[in-house]
């Protein structure tokens, strides 16, 4: 019989508290063990006034974009609780195919995926963006830290871009110290993360229980795309597995084509 892929590797992966452990599961179906460290928690915002307030004029808008599977939710709590507003004439875009599989569980399907599963490639790709001026665009997102690329492309080219906080997310506490045992006794091959905030309470987390610890070269470090990446290089110095396809998928792939090609140097 012929062993799993992933067989004998211990990867530790980076989520928000609460969420699916998905990406548990693809790994482990590859026959991965798989610690999981919640690292980020989500919460509401610290006000839902702005979020309610554009609900309630969602006629005025001829684009909604969601760019997490958190802004779908806490969109559609807050659309329910004002009696579902119509939304006939409202394009949805969102980025990623989780946000769209979470849109679908909605009833809705999104105008609007793009190619990269990005938000500077929901800009390049844009159907409307020859007619950027005439548009107004809803923007739930989170309160602090996100990134400011599509708001300030989408503002140049001329839409107007209301951004409402829907969601607010923060560092994890406490890390577990059975995690910190796996983490500094060599249990553990590879770390992955799929998001740039990800990385940074990771950083922080690990940096508040063991000050002078660093993550050794002997634990491989896997992110799902570029901004983590360069989350990745810019804290701990280096990125070891970069997914091509930026989805908890493709971040499976490249971590099965990195350990194929660590077998056939130590094999």
């Amino acid at each position: 019989m012929i062993d799993a892929p992933l067989t004998g590797k211990t990867i530790l992966t980076t989520r928000a508290a609460g969420q699916s452990s998905q990406f548990a599961q693809l790994l482990q179906r590859q026959g991965a063990t798989v610690i999981e460290v919640p690292a980020l928690e989500i919460y509401p915002p610290t006000s839902w006034a702005a979020l309610d307030g554009a609900i309630a004029q969602l006629h005025a808008f001829q684009w909604l974009i969601l760019t997490s599977v958190n802004a779908v939710d806490y969109f559609f709590e807050r659309l329910i609780l004002q009696g579902n507003p119509a939304m006939a004439d409202l394009k949805i875009a969102v980025v990623g195919q989780k946000t769209a599989a979470r849109l679908m569980q909605q009833g809705i399907t999104p105008n609007f995926i793009p190619p990269s599963f990005v938000a500077d490639s929901l800009v390049e790709s844009f159907p409307d963006r020859p007619h950027l001026a005439n548009l107004k665009i809803l923007f739930p997102r989170v309160e602090t830290g996100g990134r400011e690329v599509l708001v300030k492309e989408f503002t140049e080219g001329g839409a107007e871009v209301v951004e409402v906080a829907a969601y607010q997310s923060g560092c994890a506490q406490a890390i577990a110290p059975q995690v910190l045992e796996a983490l500094t006794h060599g249990k553990v091959d590879i770390v992955t993360f799929a998001s740039s905030k990800t990385v940074k309470c990771f950083a922080q987390m690990v940096g508040t229980a063991l000050p002078d610890w660093q993550l050794p070269e002997a634990i491989a470090i896997a992110s799902i795309g570029p901004q983590t990446s360069a989350s990745c290089q810019e804290l701990f110095g280096r990125v070891d597995i970069e997914a091509s396809e930026y989805t908890l998928e493709g971040l499976t792939q490249a971590i099965v084509h990195w350990a194929s090609l660590w077998a056939g140097r130590h094999g």
